[in-house]
């Protein structure tokens, strides 16, 4: 299970000016903003976005300023490879060490959506057994952080967190290559998100191209 929510994408004005900052080319700058304050690429623009792009990481410098925030929640052993993707990418998740007694668990709190029904199973004694903990550790937290520590080592990898996440479009893109065809659905989901951000296929040609 992946959500990703709250999704913006910012500086598209200031990075194709930038881009045009080489050859002083600055009189063909065509592009604006409509009615809803959105970024409109004018013709001129666009043409000179996808060239760069097609030129190489070494040429499309101003993709690394076109900068992307977003909420994503998604289970731990997925946050455990998109943290290899640490070069200009920033997250503030929500807390595991603070926060995780704070509710009841929940089967909804983990990723199940992929388990057989002995997994279920499995994991529905596991939820059991993380709530007797928790409740144990509320009576009294300052002579039983045992429990809470067992609460800290039993947790399973498909618990979810919550971080909102910023990147730009140079990490958009290695990520896409690099994941698209992944086993984990929660990457296809990200991928098909990646696509769908204000003219990332055509600035990359993906229209034109086997996506």
């Amino acid at each position: 299970m992946i959500l990703l929510e709250n999704t913006s994408v910012m500086n598209f004005e200031n990075a194709i000016r930038g881009a045009r900052n080489p050859m002083n080319s600055w009189d063909k700058l065509d592009s604006s903003f409509d009615a809803s304050g959105n970024f409109v690429f004018g013709p001129n623009d666009l043409s000179l976005g996808k060239k760069l792009c097609k030129a190489g990481s070494d040429h499309r410098k101003f993709v690394r300023q076109i900068f992307i925030s977003v909420d994503i929640t998604a289970p731990i052993y997925w946050w455990k490879e998109f943290d290899t993707y640490k070069v200009g990418t920033v997250a503030n998740s929500t807390s595991t060490m603070h926060k995780i007694h704070s509710k009841p668990f929940e089967l909804s709190d983990f990723s199940t959506d992929k388990m057989v029904d002995s997994a279920k199973d499995c994991m529905e004694n596991i939820l059991n057994t993380l709530e007797n903990l928790r409740q144990e550790f509320l009576k009294d937290k300052s002579n039983n952080k045992d429990s809470w520590y067992s609460i800290i080592q039993l947790l399973p990898e498909s618990y979810n967190q919550k971080r909102t996440v910023t990147l730009n479009y140079e990490n958009a893109i290695s990520m896409y290559y690099s994941r698209r065809n992944h086993k984990l659905s929660e990457w296809h989901v990200f991928c098909d998100w990646i696509l769908s951000l204000p003219y990332f296929k055509e600035l990359f040609s993906l229209e034109e191209n086997e996506e």
